[in-house]
């Protein structure tokens, strides 16, 4: 089944659809739309469309679970090979072991790889992921020599997915449930938050963070960030992401903010 959503309402309808199809999901550009692939039994899609009225059906030939495997296959970002479990792991690399499931976020949507590009560049320290999703950004810093960690999400499934990874990747993140909006959110070095560009302003108004990298929004858009300055910014897929530092302070990468 494939349900096309519009870029900004595609967060609330990935969290929808990972909620009817627990196994995961394909995500893809279709023009200036999402594109969510669901592989459901023939039994299963009059449910789905009570959520998703337009979404296409197709049949699939059997074996497609096979061929939903090989839709996620491994990235190397910022030094990192990010991949799912049933891939070959590359010896002597830093390595990400992400099991695609009940939280989005498998390293290989272009959002994720522009804040790993980021975070690779940007001065090591404590790091907060905000909307942390599968966990991935938080073990990705871990690799990167980032900590201590710190990931939240108002999703307490993405929590406890976030909580597992971490374990099975022998990384030590703490992680809550908390909504980053409203929720308290402590001091630390560097904070990511991979979520919508509405959202992301509203963190940026909150965040007690010397840096932080933003992403989730579109190619072209950049987040009304009042008391912090642009470093740097990356796009990929029609995607973008942005560095930022907070205003008045040093860019430790050599220049000033």
């Amino acid at each position: 089944m494939a349900v096309r959503v519009a870029a900004a309402d595609v967060e609330c309808a990935r969290a929808l659809a990972l909620e009817l199809v627990p196994g995961g999901l394909e995500e893809r550009a279709a023009g200036g739309e999402i594109e969510l692939g669901l592989y459901v039994d023939e039994g299963d899609v009059g449910r789905i469309r009570e959520s998703f009225p337009a979404a296409r059906v197709e049949r699939v030939e059997p074996g497609w679970e096979d061929a939903w495997r090989a839709f996620h296959r491994p990235v190397r970002v910022g030094g990192i090979w990010i991949g799912p479990p049933w891939d070959h792991l590359p010896d002597g690399e830093p390595a990400v072991v992400i099991d695609p499931g009940r939280a989005f976020g498998t390293g290989a949507h272009a959002t994720t790889r522009l804040c790993v590009e980021l975070l690779a560049i940007a001065p090591r320290g404590s790091l907060l992921d905000v909307g942390c999703g599968s966990g991935v950004l938080a073990i990705a810093g871990a690799r990167l020599g980032y900590g201590p960690l710190l990931a939240v999400d108002d999703d307490p499934v993405a929590v406890e997915v976030t909580r597992a990874n971490a374990e099975s990747n022998g990384v030590v993140v703490e992680t809550r449930v908390i909504d980053a909006l409203s929720g308290p959110l402590p001091r630390v070095d560097v904070a990511v938050a991979n979520i919508l560009l509405g959202p992301v302003e509203h963190v940026l108004s909150r965040v007690d963070a010397g840096y932080v990298i933003t992403s989730g929004y579109l190619a072209g858009e950049r987040p009304a960030a009042p008391g912090w300055t642009w470093v740097e910014g990356r796009e990929v897929d029609g995607w973008a992401a942005d560095l930022l530092v907070r205003a008045g302070g040093r860019d430790a990468r050599g220049g000033c903010g």
